[in-house]
């Protein structure tokens, strides 16, 4: 379930990570399990023409006031929004298909060269993932920032290769030189901030998560003086295809992410156990298996 858990006009069924049964589509076959896409693009804008659907400025998103999320008895869907699943992947790695595509669209944009060191910063689904994909990409020393212990211990035992609480281990893992790449996936204001102390000079930031608030707190002067690029992460490109391989190659581990479960009739508790971050969270996902 996500975090997000802001207010929305009711009755709205949220969702927007979701695997679904399908009843009856086109050459698909009807029960087989599939993929629903979050979001629906326009197709038409300059944005979708170019390839970069997860920039059209008309985008509308299940779960979001007036369309229904996945939590709805029914859901409609364009072909073009349904993936088929796998028969090795489970419903629950199906539902978290959308979150490890933005961690491959983010690591893509932090154009990541073999054997660079990496620093991630938050270690909740996203911020896992960024860690997973990055070693998929080539890179060399991976670390993992997040203040909540059980999220760090996660991190290492997903394969980063050190985690800390604070942003300032990077500097005293790389002997005060930073990281080439810092994915920024937290949701604090001085997330910015801590990434720009946390990258080494000429360094790259991605933006992944969205802040409180909506406002970061940066101190512009060393970000400048170290003429770092910086990218702001929006979603993802057409990358559920290169996502599925990641699962079924065994590249990414979906399945330690979800740390708990809930039934339908549980789903409030679902989400207000999500944004707790109490009782080592990390991912909790409603089934609507018997």
């Amino acid at each position: 379930m996500h975090r997000n858990l802001r207010e929305r006009p009711a009755p709205v069924p949220r969702g927007h990570n979701r695997r679904q049964r399908q009843r009856k589509r086109l050459a698909l076959r009807a029960g087989a399990r599939n993929f629903c896409r979050g979001a629906r693009p326009c197709g038409a804008c300059e944005w979708c023409r170019r390839g970069a659907p997860n920039l059209c400025p008309h985008v509308r998103f299940k779960g979001a006031a007036p369309h229904a999320g996945g939590l709805a008895e029914e859901l409609t869907a364009r072909p073009r929004e349904v993936v088929p699943v796998p028969s090795g992947l489970t419903a629950a790695d199906a539902a978290l298909l959308e979150p490890l595509g933005v961690a491959i669209h983010a690591v893509d944009l932090a154009r990541l060269r073999p054997m660079e060191t990496v620093a991630v910063l938050g270690a909740g689904p996203i911020g896992l993932l960024l860690a997973q994909v990055a070693r998929r990409a080539g890179a060399g020393r991976i670390y993992v920032i997040d203040p909540l212990d059980y999220r760090a211990d996660a991190a290492t035992q997903l394969g980063a290769d050190a985690a800390a609480p604070t942003p300032e281990a990077v500097a005293a893992w790389t002997d005060g030189r930073g990281a080439d790449v810092v994915l920024e996936a937290t949701n604090a204001p001085l997330g910015f901030q801590h990434a720009t102390e946390a990258a080494c000079i000429g360094g790259r930031v991605v933006l992944v998560g969205i802040p409180e608030g909506d406002t970061y707190d940066l101190a512009a002067a060393q970000a400048r003086r170290k003429g770092l690029t910086v990218n702001f992460s929006r979603r993802m490109k057409r990358v559920y295809p290169r996502a599925i391989d990641m699962v079924q190659d065994g590249a990414v581990d979906l399945a330690s992410l979800v740390t708990h479960r809930f039934a339908l009739d549980d789903t409030r508790e679902a989400l207000a156990q999500g944004a707790r971050y109490e009782g080592g969270v990390i991912k909790a996902v409603v089934t609507l298996d018997s």
